[in-house]
């Protein structure tokens, strides 16, 4: 990503394609291709059948960058367990796998 107005329109992108998986007037195809878009950003669709995860909703609407500062303040902080310090670099990974940093 280029730009801040590039990541604002990555939450976009993801989130229609996330409207588009619960939107019970949409093709199998066409949700089958927004399952595709969604995991090749490293996001999981799997949820989708009754929502999405909550890592998920921790990322679409808000700033990238924000949320990467937040999962490295959790990897730091040392009254975090070693657990959610784990889960926090997965999540730091998937951001910068998407461009947020």
């Amino acid at each position: 990503m280029d730009s801040a107005s590039d990541q604002k329109n990555l939450g976009n992108v993801i989130g229609g394609h996330k409207a588009n998986l619960h939107n019970p007037n949409t093709s199998e195809e066409a949700k089958q291709h927004s399952r595709e878009v969604l995991e090749e950003l490293g996001l999981e669709t799997g949820s989708y059948t009754s929502g999405p995860s909550s890592a998920d909703v921790n990322i679409v609407g808000k700033n990238p960058g924000n949320v990467a500062g937040g999962y490295k303040a959790t990897l730091h902080n040392p009254n975090v367990s070693e657990e959610a310090k784990e889960r926090a670099q997965e999540k730091l990974e998937k951001l910068e796998k998407m461009g947020a940093e």
